[in-house]
């Protein structure tokens, strides 16, 4: 039997979830598939983590999705404590910039189940799952989309959710350049001997960047972005040796720690697209950009792409969903903030991998001399975590 959906939303991870939630909340009939079944969080630490800017927390509130969260298991960050590697320091502190945190730490699995109870309780998203697309037959205003299922329908605008090996983005045929790091990012979660007080630390050294990110108790979330046969030789340790590197690598702000979840890596590569959409289709999260993780934005972006979506298509009139002039209007407005962060942390990273001497001392100069400026840091704390 043929159904008819404003929208079809592959991949119903994080963005995914929030993308069909905030069309729905709009009045779209929303068709949602995934191919994993949902986890249902238990009482073991998840290993991936994310810092949730308090923009990102006002549009998960919208969706109803954040009310849901466990407080318990979620830690606000008040302060964020950079270190160089030549005395560089810079400080940003949520007090002295006036507002109530920086961001809040919490686990994927958590805040994908509250996202996915929000959706159950949505009448208009259907749901299938799990299962993929098969054949997607592009055309204006409906295109054809047959699911693994053997499922049929007609959809108006295809989002592509479905993450950094996007198989819609290939489907749409949307060109990417892919530029990598030659890095992964190794993660693990640790029980600490001392507070973490609500403090987020990073080090730049030797190319390398360390992140110690605070989750509830006495317990951290590490990052460690590294050369990627250095990464698999950490993977490789003994869990003593691999937390007294990691104790090391953080200058034992913590002191002593256990392992709690056994540490992963992923590779590092930056994700570029000329634009995320062709008509009938648009991509969103990590389907349509890619950063690197030292600024911890990478989710964030992809709910940015969330709101501005809904926003865009709440205006449409009598346009199709897929009308391509409507959806470059989406593309526009979030190329600036994209290619910002993807600036930033591309420039941040090499910067850091550099060891001539006038590099090092201009960047840690560069790094001290902005710590002193209060206005300045407080503007920066703006446009990172709040907008």
């Amino acid at each position: 039997m043929r159904q008819r959906y404003h929208a079809l939303v592959v991949g119903a991870g994080l963005v995914g979830s929030a993308t069909a939630l905030a069309l729905a909340r709009i009045g779209l009939n929303v068709a949602l598939v995934e191919s994993r079944e949902v986890s249902v969080p238990d009482e073991t630490w998840d290993t991936r983590i994310y810092a949730i800017s308090p923009g990102s927390e006002t549009l998960l509130e919208n969706l109803t999705a954040w009310g849901r969260m466990d407080a318990s298991r979620m830690q606000p960050v008040y302060r964020m404590d950079v270190h160089g590697d030549a005395n560089g320091e810079l400080v940003l502190d949520a007090y002295e910039a006036g507002v109530p945190k920086l961001a809040t730490i919490l686990e994927s699995v958590r805040l994908q189940h509250a996202l996915w109870q929000a959706v159950s309780e949505q009448s208009n998203i259907k749901v299938f799952c799990p299962t993929g697309v098969k054949e997607i037959i592009w055309g204006s205003p409906y295109s054809t989309i047959t699911l693994d299922t053997g499922d049929y329908m007609e959809v108006e605008l295809v989002v592509g959710a479905d993450g950094a090996q996007s198989a819609i983005r290939e489907k749409a045929g949307i060109l990417t350049k892919f530029s990598p790091y030659h890095q992964s990012g190794v993660v693990a979660n640790f029980q600490t001997e001392k507070s973490h007080q609500g403090t987020a630390s990073q080090w730049f050294r030797d190319g390398d960047i360390v992140a110690y990110l605070p989750l509830p108790g006495n317990r951290m979330s590490l990052v460690w972005s590294t050369a990627t046969d250095h990464a698999q030789s950490l993977l490789a340790l003994n869990e003593q040796e691999f937390c007294r590197q990691v104790m090391q690598a953080g200058e034992s702000r913590l002191g002593e720690l256990a392992l709690i979840t056994p540490p992963a890596a992923f590779p590092l590569r930056l994700a570029q697209l000329d634009s995320p959409v062709r008509v009938g289709c648009v991509l969103v999260g990590d389907a349509a950009h890619g950063v690197h993780p030292l600024a911890g934005q990478g989710v964030n972006l992809g709910f940015g792409d969330v709101q501005n979506l809904a926003e865009v298509l709440a205006q449409r009139g009598s346009a199709s969903c897929g009308n391509h002039a409507l959806l470059e209007r989406h593309a526009r407005r979030r190329a600036e903030p994209v290619s910002r962060m993807q600036l930033v942390t591309d420039t941040l990273w090499r910067m850091f991998g550099r060891e001539e001497r006038a590099v090092v001392l201009a960047r840690n100069s560069g790094m001290s001399f902005l710590n002193r400026l209060g206005p300045v840091k407080s503007a920066l704390i703006q446009e990172a975590f709040f907008n």
